[in-house]
């Protein structure tokens, strides 16, 4: 095996296959290892020494790991390494660490705040609404997205239509309780099923009121007459909404499960009865009024 490159051509043995000889590359004058794979030649070169170094390095890091860390299981336990680490504690006390770290900020929303004056503090919020926005993250995202945008049958959070109302309070009541959820205060709201109806009368108010949004609604139509008589005393007048019902307004564009006539039409037919769970078993009071003004926030950007 040749171990440095020839560099002069004329130095170059010739080839012999009855010899055993290897033939040499004339360009890189390395040996060939005598494989041809489709006209192309394999070079016997040596392996790159930094290589050899990195293999040598990773091993030795992995023996001082062994010997210093917690590394190896036996049973239901675990060697603790000549460090004495245990990964449990040294999570509980950074998670206590953090914890007090936020309790000289968080315990401001605590109780009954004046959400005015918190919003109005503005090094207050540069703190707390990263947390919030994490909060929310982890809590609100998967059904209402990322940026509160809402999704099919899950509200908008980030425009000004409101079900219940959009102030921080509000919020963080239905936060609180829930909508038609197992906690006793929870909020009630439920579009019944006309399935009763006839078929040709549903089609008619489905029509109507996929009309409506668009102020294309006929207001002496057969449609208009149905909606007076089944619809009004949820939606109010001219579907306008029955704020603190739980009833949507059907003139916006904040629509849950659609209102093209044939989403309206298999509302009509089926019902509705969305679940907003409650989280004062899971989010603490200081939290959840955090989360409140957040998502008050979020409609206040967009209506900028």
């Amino acid at each position: 095996m040749t171990d440095q490159p020839i560099t002069d051509p004329k130095d170059l043995p010739a080839a012999d296959p009855h010899t055993g000889q290897r033939e040499v590359d004339p360009v890189t004058g390395y040996e060939t290892t005598g494989h041809d794979w489709s006209g192309i030649k394999e070079l016997n070169t040596p392996f790159p020494k930094i290589v050899i170094w990195a293999f040598v390095l990773t091993f030795l890091y992995a023996i001082i790991t062994w010997v210093l860390l917690p590394a190896w299981p036996y049973g239901r336990d675990y060697s603790r390494g000549l460090l004495g680490l245990e990964q449990g504690e040294m999570a509980a006390a950074n998670f206590a660490e953090l914890d007090a770290r936020r309790q000289d900020w968080i315990a401001q929303f605590d109780g009954s705040p004046d959400f005015k004056v918190l919003d109005g503090d503005a090094d207050l919020m540069a703190t707390a609404m990263p947390a919030a926005n994490r909060l929310f993250l982890d809590n609100c995202s998967v059904c209402h997205g990322a940026q509160g945008e809402g999704g099919p049958g899950f509200p908008v959070l980030n425009d000004i239509y409101w079900l219940w109302g959009g102030g921080p309070e509000t919020v963080a009541e239905t936060l609180r309780v829930g909508i038609n959820a197992a906690h006793p205060d929870t909020r009630w709201a439920q579009m019944p099923a006309f399935d009763w109806m006839e078929r040709q009368d549903r089609q008619q108010l489905a029509e109507h009121v996929a009309a409506l949004r668009d102020g294309k609604a006929d207001p002496d139509g057969a449609g208009a007459t149905l909606f007076a008589e089944n619809c009004v005393a949820c939606h109010g007048e001219a579907g306008v909404g029955g704020l603190m019902n739980g009833a949507p307004a059907l003139t916006d564009t904040a629509v849950i499960y659609g209102q093209d006539a044939a989403s309206v039409n298999q509302t009509l037919r089926f019902g509705r009865q969305g679940v907003m769970p409650y989280w004062s078993d899971r989010l603490s009071d200081p939290e959840i009024n955090l989360l409140a003004l957040y998502v008050k926030r979020l409609s206040e950007e967009v209506s900028e």
